[in-house]
């Protein structure tokens, strides 16, 4: 389970590093998550996941304020949600999630990103089959046996509790993300270190160190497109 926790660290501290282009990016779900409903978190639940994950990146208040006001407001961006899957080298697996005012676009620069990166698009499914989408939330300070009593009191079973590098981490299915955070709240506990709704590969790859770098070009590659917004792997990065 410790490589699922480091895929997670791997992608917050690549995201962590590209501040601008994630908050730009945050923004945008922000907006769309919000017109789905009412700009309120505590009656939209998809707007209350997008600014819980917000959170854990710090995208600041002044960025989240705008997009709610653009939201609340008479803009009328459409937007459309698009997944794409393809494959890297030796058999690596990729899930690229967009969100897209131009279709057009998307499609041909994700498909140029895996081709100038040796990779290849697939067809819907060729990928996802392979994942789990899963809610990922972390605590720090507590032990696995804390977490395992606070989840019991809120009568939550939960798929598996490890714990790494000072952080307890529960992975649990998707419509136990409030759920698990609110049992945590119930406890006391507000901060969390992780809060994502992510596709976890069911198995993991390793590459060699030549395949390793040509892989990180193309995530790197992917991440870095306009549309982007999350993308996963089955790829165990080496130090």
């Amino acid at each position: 389970m410790g490589r699922k926790w480091n895929n997670i660290k791997e992608k917050k501290a690549s995201k962590d590093a590209n501040t601008s282009r994630i908050y730009a990016k945050f923004g945008v779900e922000i907006y769309v998550a919000a017109k789905k409903g009412e700009p309120d978190p505590e009656s939209n639940r998809a707007l209350k996941v997008v600014l819980e994950r917000a959170k854990t990146y710090n995208v600041p208040k002044a960025i989240i304020d705008r997009a709610l006001d653009k939201a609340k407001g008479s803009a009328e961006e459409t937007y459309e949600e698009l997944r794409y899957e393809g494959f890297g080298p030796n058999g690596s697996m990729v899930i690229v999630d967009t969100l897209t005012n131009n279709v057009n676009r998307t499609a041909p620069e994700v498909r140029s990103a895996f081709n100038k990166n040796g990779g290849s698009m697939g067809v819907s499914g060729s990928v996802s089959y392979m994942f789990d989408a899963t809610a990922v939330i972390g605590v720090a300070d507590k032990t696995i046996d804390e977490v395992f009593e606070i989840l019991m009191e809120a009568d939550l079973d939960v798929r598996d509790i490890i714990e790494e590098e000072d952080n307890v981490i529960v992975y649990a299915e998707p419509d136990q993300f409030h759920a698990v955070q609110e049992a945590f709240r119930s406890a006391g506990i507000s901060e969390f270190t992780v809060a994502e709704l992510t596709m976890l590969a069911q198995n993991y790859v390793s590459l060699s160190p030549e395949a390793q770098a040509q892989f990180e070009k193309l995530i790197d590659a992917l991440e870095d497109l306009e549309d982007v917004q999350q993308v996963f792997h089955n790829v165990e990065f080496e130090d």
